[in-house]
């Protein structure tokens, strides 16, 4: 078994600067959707928050766009989709909390 380390600091709202035994990253983002860069590659993630569903999709920096990458129309609907639900979520969440 190998050991681990990971360390996550808050700059300010929104942004974090990630450190772990492979190196640093820095993310930004709100809760329920992050985009981070780090290690030769971006991720972004959006997720229903309090409920552990979520999407990630990460991307090469060093690759060329058109080696190994999906087509866009495949590649970037999915996280569409997902940013859409998310976002709807947020929005019913805050109007029932309005309401009560």
């Amino acid at each position: 078994m190998g050991f681990r380390f990971r360390r996550r600091f808050t700059i300010g709202p929104g942004l974090r600067i990630n450190a772990s035994k492979s190196g640093i990253s820095t993310s930004v983002g709100t809760r329920g959707a992050w985009f981070t860069v780090g290690h030769g590659k971006t991720r972004e993630t959006v997720g229903l928050p309090g409920s552990g569903l979520s999407y990630t999709q990460e991307q090469r920096i060093d690759a060329p766009a058109g080696d190994d990458a999906a087509p866009a129309s495949s590649s970037g609907g999915g996280l569409l989709l997902i940013s859409l639900v998310v976002l709807l979520a947020l929005v019913v969440g805050g109007i029932v909390i309005w309401i009560r």
